[in-house]
């Protein structure tokens, strides 16, 4: 198991489960890592050694009394830093939660994943209170990316994005309000699913904007990614929001192939917008799975407008008491923004709240004649870091507002996707968005799959050392 790279969780799992491994010796190469590179990287903010060390003593002895051991079985994982973990304040990216008294216990997700054998190995870095998309952070500085140090992750789950990409663990989880999962997936070159809205409990986690928030995985492969989901699944009396369907595992089926499956690209706005590499990736992808189809999802121009109203004065209100007591505790770029979602007049909400739903059954028709819909994750590859502007199709545009321009419509109505990476050539990588149908997260997996088996899915680890 030695080597540069902490490998991915289903060899590490297989080595365990056979003997060939120990759990400690995993999460000792992991610390290890994490000290030499991350420094470069700044994807953690919390590394706790002695409760990983702890947990995979446990779980070595366990194996040695002949106990059955879940399916990650000492598999290292880290979490985006607004997931609570017992001892820990609940940062969420930002300066003002640091003086929140510790999590007295870990999140839904971090318990799911622990009870399947996994071991938490830190908390993750973040964009502040998640209102970002560039993986930059003014109070524990930038996460950058792995291929490229000098350029951003994307946020704001850009913590979890780099610590995958630099092969530091093999599994993380992230959150996703309109994007931020998908878009450091799609640069840092990774794996990251944003499930089905209510699929995956989010008890435990700071939110953002209530209505939009997903807490979903990120991995350097699909059966990992599927492993991760699988484990992750379930009611959760403790989110209003989460589903009562029982778990449907997606792994088990993951090898099925594609035969039978209608797969359409979105056109349209889908289709504009963008770089030529960000359509270029979406037209390998449509090759290799002989996508010719066409689709267009009605008014989606709107749907994001519609993503961006409702997030800023969804999120203006869950933080008016911090704005109006520490505004100077904030990142000044997320305090104008929220501030600027606290004068929307209440009937642009409701107004866009309406169109919502229209939209949702708009489109959840199509699904009536396709399995899953391919669309490009973001208009370009990475930004430098600090960059604020970028030309998208001849027109300068800011870089915070615009990245997420082809998630937000996705989100918006909590479709399940999974974004693989592309990579066109030696430069930095690309993402692709394979939608489903609400509860259809086994069929983006298996196309993802697929484009893994097919060489055009691929997430290999930074070179950094």
């Amino acid at each position: 198991m030695s080597g540069p790279a902490i490998p991915d969780a289903t060899t590490i799992a297989a080595a365990i489960a056979e003997r060939r491994s120990s759990a400690r010796e995993i999460v000792v190469a992991t610390l290890d890592r994490i000290a030499r590179i991350d420094g470069r990287v700044g994807s953690f903010t919390d590394v706790l050694p002695e409760r990983a060390l702890a947990r995979a003593d446990a779980i070595d002895a366990a194996i040695a009394r002949g106990e059955a051991m879940g399916p990650l079985a000492g598999v290292p994982f880290a979490v985006k830093n607004l997931i609570d973990v017992a001892g820990l304040p609940t940062r969420a990216g930002s300066k003002i939660n640091r003086d929140r008294p510790p999590a007295a216990r870990d999140g839904t997700v971090v318990r799911r994943l622990e009870a399947a054998g996994a071991i938490l190995v830190g908390a993750l870095n973040m964009g502040e209170y998640a209102y970002d998309f560039t993986g930059e952070n003014v109070h524990d500085g930038d996460a950058h990316n792995p291929h490229a140090l000098d350029h951003m992750t994307g946020g704001s789950s850009g913590g979890s994005g780099a610590a995958l990409a630099a092969g530091l663990v093999p599994l993380t989880l992230g959150s996703d309000t309109n994007g931020s999962i998908r878009v450091p997936a799609a640069f840092c070159g990774c794996l990251g699913m944003k499930p089905t809205y209510g699929r995956i409990s989010r008890a435990g986690s700071f939110p953002f904007v209530g209505s939009l928030d997903h807490l979903g995985p990120m991995a350097r492969s699909v059966a990992d990614l599927a492993l991760a989901y699988d484990a992750l699944q379930g009611p959760d009396p403790e989110d209003p929001v989460a589903t009562t369907r029982p778990p449907e595992p997606a792994a088990p089926g993951l090898e099925a192939g594609i035969g039978g499956l209608r797969i359409a690209v979105a056109g349209g706005y889908f289709a504009r917008g963008g770089d030529p590499e960000a359509f270029a990736a979406v037209a390998r992808v449509a090759e290799a799975l002989g996508a010719s189809r066409t689709v267009e999802l009605p008014e989606a121009h709107r749907a994001r407008a519609a993503a961006y109203l409702i997030t800023a004065a969804e999120g203006a209100t869950l933080h008016l008491d911090r704005l109006r007591t520490r505004p100077q505790d904030f990142d000044p770029a997320v305090r104008d923004r929220l501030i600027a979602g606290a004068m929307i007049p209440a009937p642009f909400v409701e107004r866009a709240q309406r169109f919502r739903r229209w939209y949702r059954d708009a489109v959840l028709t199509l699904f009536d004649g396709v399995d899953v819909i391919l669309a490009p994750a973001t208009p370009c590859r990475a930004p430098k870091g600090g960059q604020t502007h970028f030309v998208i199709d001849g027109v300068t545009l800011p870089v915070r507002a615009n990245i997420g321009l082809f998630t937000q419509p996705i989100s918006f109505i909590g479709l399940p996707v999974v974004a693989v990476p592309v990579r066109l050539d030696a430069g930095l990588p690309l993402g692709v968005q394979v939608i489903a149908a609400p509860w259809r997260e086994d069929l983006a997996l298996r196309v993802a799959r697929q484009l893994e088996r097919d060489g055009i899915c691929t997430a290999p680890v930074a070179e950094l050392g």
